[in-house]
């Protein structure tokens, strides 16, 4: 079956579930994260679970998984953390919980950055995968990098990305 034929049976809407690792966001002030909460209602989905989580290796992990546990996503956004400063974690604590990852994801999103920022794009990072039966993208912390990642790339594919791990 095409891609065509496979985007046809994909499901127009799916449950979402947004995390934003930050220490100094809140949910009021989380640009990023209510942007992509707007963003997913606007595209057919459901926003089921945002929360901002410190940037620690551990608060992260449990925060997604508790997430994906205890509300049934679909997919889960992280954003924040993807940096390449000591504190910047995600990617250390999501990546690992990979049964399967998507590295086209990273480099589709660097491709694009680049095509944006020139050669800054070297500094963020972006990873994607599946944990259970949930796709998790990870994607940098300022709002336009979360809009580029999100219209660019996840919501075009998501329907049909839950469609192939359902």
């Amino acid at each position: 079956m095409g891609v065509h034929q496979h985007r046809k049976k994909a499901p127009a809407s799916v449950g979402v579930g947004i995390l934003t690792v930050s220490t100094t966001r809140t949910i009021e002030t989380d640009e990023s994260g209510l942007w992509i909460a707007d963003r997913a209602k606007r595209e057919g989905h459901q926003a089921l679970f945002h929360e901002v989580v410190t940037d620690e290796i551990g608060a992260i992990r449990n925060s997604a998984l508790e997430a994906i546990r205890n509300h049934d996503l679909k997919a889960l956004l992280i954003t924040g953390g993807t940096g390449i400063t000591p504190e910047d974690v995600t990617i250390e604590a999501i990546k690992p919980l990979f049964a399967k990852e998507m590295t086209a994801f990273g480099v589709l999103f660097a491709q694009l950055s680049y095509e944006e920022i020139d050669s800054a794009a070297i500094l963020s990072r972006a990873a994607a995968g599946v944990i259970g039966s949930t796709v998790v993208f990870c994607m940098p912390g300022s709002k336009k990098a979360c809009q580029l990642a999100c219209k660019a790339l996840i919501f075009p594919e998501l329907g049909h990305v839950v469609a192939h791990l359902q």
